[in-house]
């Protein structure tokens, strides 16, 4: 399933969006955030839904297999009080220290803030995980 610029940002955030990389404001408040996340709408996001990979193939707008900083800029659109501007996303995840993003380094980015969140290490978020990690530098 392909997510959307929404819920990648999401992803991304910390917290995962339809379509073409293109920035759209997030929904403002985490029960609308983890209800673009909660696909099935069982009431959990699952690591399936909280995709990486998914993410860094609609980020990744030139095909190149690598994630810049602007690819991530064009999703994130105007940086949020409180919240990591692009340049800051991407230096965190970037393990090789080469100013981009591989698929790896996404999918190991998404991993770690998938595990900090779920506090009660049941594999999947409730909506009180992510509203405990939403905006947590």
């Amino acid at each position: 399933m392909m997510l959307a610029p929404r819920v990648a940002l999401l992803l991304l955030s910390g917290v995962a969006a339809t379509g073409t990389a293109v920035a759209q404001d997030l929904p403002a408040t985490a029960q609308d955030r983890f209800a673009m996340l909660d696909r099935n709408g069982d009431g959990k996001v699952s690591r399936d839904e909280y995709d990486g990979d998914a993410f860094f193939r609609l980020v990744d707008a030139d095909h190149n297999y690598r994630v810049s900083v602007d690819e991530v800029q064009a999703v994130l659109g105007p940086q949020r009080d409180d919240e990591f501007s692009a340049a800051e996303w991407v230096r965190i995840a970037d393990q090789n220290g080469d100013g981009e993003l591989s698929a790896e380094e996404m999918r190991r980015s998404s991993e770690m803030r998938f595990q900090s969140l779920d506090a009660n290490h049941d594999e999947t978020l409730e909506l009180s995980e992510l509203q405990m990690g939403i905006g947590r530098r």
